[in-house]
């Protein structure tokens, strides 16, 4: 965006990688929504504000609420707020035929317990509004809903929009999910991502790949604009969450933002669409440019410990590393010494050590890549005695 834009930021904490990306910040209580319009309203006095964006998932609610009070340009608080809340996302896409998965809410053991009666096993227990998979959890019996639902219900709590729970119909089948961008009420499908999930019961995702070419986007991109029409989203960049069953899309969830885990950047590499740049033009009321400029393919590995503990070692095979143009990045987010958490005590933020990057021709490349490069990268730690 900064290559663009001046940028100007509202954090939490003061800025550090961000520091050459921008001109100006503020540091406010980003949950707090009377401190992040004033911070907000400081900015605009200091500069001639075009747009606001967030990249951040629980940040969207409170980002669309700033711009309307600076009059800037947002989509609707309340499509933002439906694409928040999956209870009530599911109630528009059956409404407007989007096939999605059966959903009931469930705010005791007793309902949920009455909800798998009516839905059946395998189900799906997890927060009505929260994000990256976080207390998410299939249940395959009806001796495992209560551990089930005592773990979705934790997680739920860690909302500050909806604390509810909910039980879903398990939908067998590859996930996937199509990354597009609107602009006065048309959507394009840009790319779509091919997932890769953890151990179950849970559905931490371990690693994307984006391939230009894949022919899976003309297939399932009907149903993920379909989907973003449903929720009334006007402007945006979106990253639509699908699962595939007997080879049909079923909608899980539509986010308003870009993807996470890198996915934009995966994009970009295979494709040459820019969907940082995107969301920016967007947020200034611009038409975004969706030209690609490439034709290959691109994946990200999270990288994680075998078991929880204390992390002890991290590193790459350094001359694999500088020898290996298609690797593009080996990047650590934890420090030895540092405590990881897999599900269920923890979650992605506990439990992740870091990401690598590869390019390739196509899907097939790019997945033999990252298992060649994740060879070539350690991870140890030292359980708790």
């Amino acid at each position: 965006m900064a290559a663009t834009y001046d940028i100007v930021l509202l954090t939490d904490v003061e800025p550090s990688w961000e520091t050459p990306f921008i001109v100006d910040h503020a540091v406010v209580d980003l949950t707090d929504p009377v401190a992040l319009l004033a911070g907000g309203r400081a900015l605009a006095e200091r500069h001639d504000l075009a747009g606001v964006v967030t990249w951040d998932e629980w940040h969207l609610v409170p980002t669309a609420l700033l711009a309307h009070a600076l009059g800037l340009a947002s989509p609707s608080v309340e499509a933002i707020r439906a694409c928040r809340n999956k209870s009530v996302a599911r109630t528009l896409f059956a409404r407007h035929g989007v096939p999605s998965a059966a959903s009931m809410k469930a705010r005791t053991l007793l309902e949920a317990g009455l909800a798998t009666m009516t839905l059946g096993y395998p189900a799906v227990i997890k927060p009505a509004a929260f994000a990256g998979s976080i207390g998410v959890i299939r249940v395959d019996q009806p001796e495992e809903l209560p551990t089930a639902f005592a773990f979705a219900s934790a997680g739920a709590h860690r909302s500050r929009e909806d604390t509810s729970v909910l039980v879903e119909e398990y939908l067998d089948g590859p996930e996937v999910s199509v990354e597009c961008v609107t602009h006065h009420g048309a959507t394009t499908a840009v790319a779509v991502t091919r997932k890769h999930l953890g151990r179950a019961p849970y559905f931490d995702e371990t690693g994307h790949t984006v391939d230009a070419t894949d022919p899976l986007l003309a297939q399932i991109a009907p149903a993920a604009t379909a989907a973003v029409k449903a929720l009334g989203i006007t402007d945006g960049v979106q990253h639509v969450e699908l699962r595939l069953v007997g080879g049909r899309p079923r909608l899980i969830e539509v986010n308003a933002r870009i993807g996470g885990d890198m996915i934009g950047h995966l994009v970009r590499l295979a494709t040459g669409i820019d969907l940082p740049k995107a969301a920016a033009d967007l947020a200034c009321g611009r038409a975004p440019d969706l030209a690609p400029t490439r034709s290959g393919a691109a994946g990200i590995r999270m990288l994680y410990p075998d078991a929880s503990g204390t992390l002890t070692a991290r590193h790459v095979n350094q001359p694999f590393a500088a020898h290996t143009p298609w690797l593009r990045q080996v990047q650590w987010i934890r420090e030895i010494g540092d405590r990881l958490l897999l599900p269920p005590e923890g979650d992605l933020f506990t439990a992740r050590v870091g990401f690598c990057i590869v390019t390739g021709r196509d899907t097939a490349e790019v997945d033999e890549r990252l298992n060649t490069a994740a060879d070539e990268i350690t991870v140890t730690t030292q359980a708790a005695r």
